[in-house]
């Protein structure tokens, strides 16, 4: 009886094998598969009654059955191969690329205006022959203050100026600080090297104010140059050739009223004349004409002589100037932005309007602003 009802494994083969050779897409092949192997398949009943034979009976059909199996799996897999080399060669063949066509746009980042703004002053400052020095952020009393001949009594040194570490960070019986300016990085420049300097010190500064157009955390640029035979006529002129090259305009006039810092004697705010076109308020242009008038950019002054003494020269041999002015309001003069808090929110869109490719460095050449 059993022996009449062995299935005809020989004819199996062959008409799954026939099967899968007239395949003719992975759509087809994949039926046979599930024909032949899948959980309802052929094969897999197949095998399925290997359970209900005796042990010798299972020992000759077992072999029969799993090498059907085996040898049917392996011809589906060969066909599968076969035909997806046929599909590519297909594409291949038919399919063209035409490399003329622009790329897909894909997500990518912006250089934040300040980062632009400081590699612009930094071309600028280069071809001036001025280098870029750096300091750091946690300074000491002395550096920050006492070197700059601020004295005791200075209000930037009061609590409700300027972030204090607690006590249990001092150094010298002094109190630790967020520099409250980049000015400590023109005493390090001094103390460990050799005059001339020419140097500019961008960075991050710290006071604790904050309103449309103060933060607690700000970007400044300080400039400083010590030399012999150093005129108040030698910082005037930098910072003319300096404003015209960044707000690239010949028009721009500037103004010195004087004023009064610790570590500057003489000193001077600057004023940059603004015009009106077309409605809108820019650098540059008639100060005195219709709506026009002065706005304030930095300080500057001769570089005083308690603090080139305090730094080991001799201010009778080495003079100098100095200036400063903040990064921030650079770029919001110059891109036309009204509010220095947009500049730390962290919003996306704020970025993507004001923000800057990472290709476009600036260059003298093809304008800082290019």
């Amino acid at each position: 009886m059993m022996d009449q009802q062995k299935p005809d494994l020989e004819q199996l083969k062959q008409d799954l094998s026939a099967a899968i050779d007239v395949a003719t897409g992975l759509d087809t092949l994949d039926a046979v598969r599930v024909h032949a192997l899948g959980k309802n398949g052929v094969v897999t009943n197949l095998l399925k009654t290997l359970g209900g034979m005796s042990p010798e009976e299972r020992k000759v059909e077992g072999p029969r059955i799993n090498g059907l199996r085996s040898e049917i799996a392996g011809a589906i897999e060969a066909k599968k191969d076969a035909l997806a080399a046929e599909e590519l060669a297909e594409r291949m063949a038919s399919e063209t690329l035409d490399l003329s066509l622009p790329p897909k746009d894909t997500p990518k980042g912006s250089v934040h205006p300040v980062s632009q703004v400081m590699d612009e002053l930094a071309e600028i400052f280069a071809d001036l022959g001025f280098a870029v020095a750096t300091g750091p952020e946690i300074e000491d009393d002395w550096h920050n203050f006492t070197a700059l001949n601020i004295p005791e009594s200075h209000p930037a040194r009061a609590m409700h100026d300027t972030f204090y570490f607690g006590e249990n960070q001092m150094r010298d019986g002094m109190p630790m600080m967020l520099r409250t300016h980049t000015s400590p990085v023109q005493i390090r420049t001094m103390t460990s090297g050799e005059p001339p300097f020419r140097i500019i010190a961008p960075g991050r500064t710290y006071r604790s104010d904050s309103d449309a157009t103060h933060t607690p955390m700000f970007h400044q640029v300080e400039g400083l140059v010590i030399d012999r035979d150093i005129t108040m006529g030698h910082l005037k002129w930098t910072l003319e050739t300096f404003v015209k090259a960044f707000f690239e305009r010949d028009d721009i006039v500037l103004r010195f009223r004087p004023s009064y810092f610790p570590f500057t004697e003489p000193s001077a705010e600057i004023d940059m004349g603004f015009s009106v076109e077309n409605g809108r308020r820019i650098v540059g242009g008639d100060p005195n004409g219709p709506d026009g008038g002065w706005m304030e950019l930095g300080g500057s002054g001769m570089v005083n002589r308690h603090v080139i003494a305090a730094c080991n020269l001799d201010p009778d041999e080495w003079q100098g100037f100095a200036f400063g002015c903040g990064i921030d309001r650079l770029a919001m003069l110059k891109y036309g932005m009204d509010d220095l808090r947009a500049f730390f929110d962290g919003d996306l869109r704020w970025i993507e309007h004001y923000g800057f490719s990472a290709l476009d460095v600036p260059t003298l050449s093809a304008g800082v602003g290019a």
